[in-house]
């Protein structure tokens, strides 16, 4: 029990490391490569930025006052809970990306243009892709970074309506924006900001998506060995996976044998034909990518079940 609760803080500690580290990025994004070019994005953070250009106002204070208007409506609707790591990731953005803003002034309270001036669309390229590794990083490890994930997680609590979609509708919203600012200039200027916060939006989601799927992408591996007992047990103990053994028969020998069936991350990929090579370099192994694994150590089945199947089962 006591080396349970270990392992469990272990991990924990490991999360909040990794969410810090993925707020930094996020924050050294914004500060060197979409403030200075003054490109908007998404989310609170893309509102914030918004109300930067048009105001002045610091990015990490609007940032930090919109957040704690929706933990507020958050804490009363989703729970404690839900809130420890998003409070966490609201707050260390905000002291961060103020850092990281405070290093990108120069002595005249400008942004530093880290690419030189006219260098706009890389500069959204560079840091879009930045934002996508960084969410990544936060989601993958339990954490979020608030603002649009709370409206989403309490408009999905009422209505039947997916996460994703909610967080489009709300970025469109926040991006079109741009349009009733006359301080972004004329009309011409204002679409134009819309037009780069929506390729920004697009890079940065894809980004997500892949570092997010290739983290999680699964393979299959079907090892043909006569040392089938020695590779399972070698296995077994590195990767801590389940294994299973099936009964084959040779077509053409008609001799039987034992083939191992294992599932497991893509990046022990490598582990796994190490251990195979050092028992059994004359094994014979197929290796396939699966598109989901769910259960038991991997992914979570996230589908919803209608009321009417839940009556009938």
């Amino acid at each position: 029990m006591i080396n349970f609760q270990k392992q469990q803080l272990k991990n924990e500690i490991k999360d909040y490391i990794a969410i810090a580290v993925g707020v930094a990025l996020y924050s050294i994004a914004w500060a060197f490569f979409l403030l200075p070019y003054g490109i908007v994005a998404g989310a609170v953070t893309g509102l914030s930025a918004i109300i930067f250009y048009a105001t002045k106002i610091p990015i990490e204070n609007s940032y930090l006052v919109i957040n704690i208007c929706l933990l507020i409506i958050a804490l009363k609707v989703l729970g404690i809970r839900f809130l420890f790591k998003t409070i966490f990731g609201i707050v260390s953005l905000s002291i961060i990306l103020k850092f990281f803003r405070n290093i990108a002034t120069n002595d005249n309270g400008e942004l530093i243009q880290m690419l030189g001036p006219g260098q706009e669309f890389m500069s959204l390229i560079i840091g879009s892709c930045i934002m996508g590794i960084a969410l990544a990083i936060v989601f993958l490890n339990n954490g979020s970074t608030g603002g649009t994930d709370i409206i989403a997680a309490v408009v999905n609590k009422y209505k039947d309506i997916s996460l994703g979609r909610v967080l489009i509708i709300v970025d469109f919203c926040i991006i079109g924006s741009c349009l009733f600012f006359p301080q972004f200039g004329d009309m011409v200027q204002r679409a134009n900001k819309v037009v780069f916060g929506l390729c920004t939006m697009a890079i940065m989601n894809f980004m997500l998506d892949y570092v997010m799927n290739a983290r999680r992408e699964s393979v299959q591996f079907l090892i043909f060995s006569n040392k089938y007992d020695e590779i399972a047990k070698a296995i077994g103990t590195a990767t801590a996976h389940g294994i299973t053994m099936l009964n084959a028969t040779g077509w053409y020998t008609g001799n039987d044998m034992k083939v191992l069936c294992i599932l497991a991350k893509k990046r022990e990929s490598v582990t796994i034909f190490r251990l195979i090579k050092l028992i059994d370099p004359n094994a014979f192994v197929s290796q396939s990518s699966v598109i989901g694994v769910y259960g038991n150590g991997f992914d979570q089945i996230k589908v919803k079940v209608s009321k009417e199947n839940e009556e009938k089962k």
